[in-house]
Protein backbone atom coordinates (compact mmCIF):
# COMPACT_ATOMS: atom_id res chain seq x y z
CA UNK A 1 0.00 0.00 0.00
CA UNK A 2 1.19 3.46 -0.75
CA UNK A 3 -0.31 6.80 0.05
CA UNK A 4 -1.00 7.38 -3.64
CA UNK A 5 -3.04 4.16 -3.85
CA UNK A 6 -5.12 4.64 -0.72
CA UNK A 7 -4.97 8.31 0.15
CA UNK A 8 -3.14 10.11 2.91
CA UNK A 9 -5.15 8.39 5.65
CA UNK A 10 -3.37 5.08 4.95
CA UNK A 11 0.01 6.77 5.17
CA UNK A 12 -1.06 8.18 8.51
CA UNK A 13 -2.04 4.65 9.55
CA UNK A 14 -5.53 5.85 10.40
CA UNK A 15 -7.39 3.42 8.18
CA UNK A 16 -5.41 0.29 9.12
CA UNK A 17 -6.58 -1.65 12.14
CA UNK A 18 -4.90 -5.00 12.80
CA UNK A 19 -7.50 -7.79 12.71
CA UNK A 20 -5.56 -9.70 15.33
CA UNK A 21 -5.95 -6.99 17.98
CA UNK A 22 -9.58 -8.05 18.50
CA UNK A 23 -8.79 -11.78 18.13
CA UNK A 24 -6.12 -12.35 20.76
CA UNK A 25 -6.00 -15.70 22.53
CA UNK A 26 -6.59 -15.41 26.28
CA UNK A 27 -2.98 -16.52 26.84
CA UNK A 28 -1.47 -14.44 24.02
CA UNK A 29 2.16 -13.36 24.34
CA UNK A 30 4.08 -10.33 23.09
CA UNK A 31 7.83 -10.05 22.81
CA UNK A 32 9.90 -7.35 21.21
CA UNK A 33 13.39 -6.02 20.80
CA UNK A 34 12.29 -2.91 22.71
CA UNK A 35 10.92 -4.98 25.60
CA UNK A 36 12.23 -6.67 28.69
CA UNK A 37 10.67 -10.10 29.07
CA UNK A 38 7.40 -11.34 27.65
CA UNK A 39 4.00 -9.69 28.09
CA UNK A 40 1.29 -12.27 28.72
CA UNK A 41 -2.49 -12.23 28.40
CA UNK A 42 -4.86 -10.75 25.85
CA UNK A 43 -5.63 -7.57 27.78
CA UNK A 44 -1.97 -6.87 28.54
CA UNK A 45 -0.94 -7.41 24.91
CA UNK A 46 -3.81 -5.25 23.65
CA UNK A 47 -2.95 -2.44 26.09
CA UNK A 48 0.70 -2.37 25.03
CA UNK A 49 -0.11 -2.44 21.30
CA UNK A 50 -2.68 0.35 21.56
CA UNK A 51 -0.25 2.58 23.48
CA UNK A 52 2.58 1.78 21.05
CA UNK A 53 0.46 2.82 18.08
CA UNK A 54 -0.10 6.22 19.75
CA UNK A 55 3.64 6.93 19.44
CA UNK A 56 3.78 6.41 15.68
CA UNK A 57 3.55 9.60 13.63
CA UNK A 58 2.37 7.51 10.66
CA UNK A 59 2.44 3.92 9.47
CA UNK A 60 3.49 3.38 5.87
CA UNK A 61 2.89 -0.32 5.14
CA UNK A 62 4.83 -2.27 2.56
CA UNK A 63 3.16 -5.54 3.60
CA UNK A 64 0.31 -6.78 5.78
CA UNK A 65 -0.82 -10.31 5.09
CA UNK A 66 -0.66 -14.01 5.75
CA UNK A 67 2.51 -16.05 5.57
CA UNK A 68 2.73 -19.80 5.96
CA UNK A 69 -0.13 -21.81 7.42
CA UNK A 70 -0.51 -19.95 10.72
CA UNK A 71 1.30 -16.68 10.32
CA UNK A 72 0.54 -13.04 9.64
CA UNK A 73 3.19 -10.43 8.87
CA UNK A 74 3.20 -6.63 8.97
CA UNK A 75 6.08 -4.56 7.62
CA UNK A 76 5.94 -0.80 7.82
CA UNK A 77 7.91 2.40 8.25
CA UNK A 78 7.10 5.10 10.73
CA UNK A 79 8.72 7.76 12.85
CA UNK A 80 8.66 8.70 16.51
CA UNK A 81 9.47 12.28 17.46
CA UNK A 82 10.94 12.69 13.97
CA UNK A 83 13.22 9.66 14.29
CA UNK A 84 12.86 7.08 11.49
CA UNK A 85 11.56 3.67 12.47
CA UNK A 86 11.14 0.42 10.57
CA UNK A 87 8.92 -2.24 12.09
CA UNK A 88 8.26 -5.93 11.45
CA UNK A 89 5.44 -7.64 13.34
CA UNK A 90 4.92 -11.41 13.24
CA UNK A 91 1.71 -12.96 14.49
CA UNK A 92 1.31 -16.70 14.95
CA UNK A 93 -2.26 -18.02 15.06
CA UNK A 94 -3.33 -20.91 17.25
CA UNK A 95 -5.56 -23.80 16.06
CA UNK A 96 -8.67 -21.65 16.70
CA UNK A 97 -7.31 -18.89 14.43
CA UNK A 98 -6.64 -16.49 17.30
CA UNK A 99 -3.47 -14.43 17.56
CA UNK A 100 -1.32 -16.44 19.95
CA UNK A 101 2.26 -15.19 19.80
CA UNK A 102 3.37 -11.75 18.62
CA UNK A 103 6.91 -10.58 18.04
CA UNK A 104 7.86 -7.01 17.14
CA UNK A 105 11.18 -5.83 15.74
CA UNK A 106 11.94 -2.11 15.73
CA UNK A 107 15.04 -0.69 14.06
CA UNK A 108 17.37 1.19 13.96
CA UNK A 109 18.69 0.82 17.50
CA UNK A 110 18.53 4.52 18.44
CA UNK A 111 14.83 4.64 17.47
CA UNK A 112 14.18 1.35 19.28
CA UNK A 113 15.70 2.79 22.47
CA UNK A 114 13.65 5.98 22.14
CA UNK A 115 10.50 3.89 21.62
CA UNK A 116 11.24 1.78 24.70
CA UNK A 117 11.85 4.82 26.91
CA UNK A 118 8.66 6.52 25.72
CA UNK A 119 6.68 3.35 26.40
CA UNK A 120 8.15 3.23 29.91
CA UNK A 121 6.87 6.78 30.48
CA UNK A 122 3.41 5.86 29.16
CA UNK A 123 3.20 3.02 31.69
CA UNK A 124 4.94 4.79 34.59
CA UNK A 125 3.52 3.66 37.91
CA UNK A 126 2.13 0.42 36.48
CA UNK A 127 3.59 -3.08 36.30
CA UNK A 128 3.80 -2.74 32.50
CA UNK A 129 6.53 -0.08 32.83
CA UNK A 130 8.96 -2.86 33.75
CA UNK A 131 8.76 -4.20 30.19
CA UNK A 132 10.49 -1.06 28.90
CA UNK A 133 13.64 0.99 29.53
CA UNK A 134 13.54 3.83 31.98
CA UNK A 135 15.47 7.04 31.42
CA UNK A 136 18.00 5.70 33.90
CA UNK A 137 18.50 2.46 31.92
Amino acid sequence: MTDTEHGDTDRQGLSYYPWWLDHLADDATLEGAAMNGTARGAETVRTIVVKARELYEFQDFSHAGDFGDNGFLEVYESSIQGEPLKVVVTVTRNAAGQAQDLAVLHRPRNSLLLFSRLMHKKFAGTPLAGHFLSDES
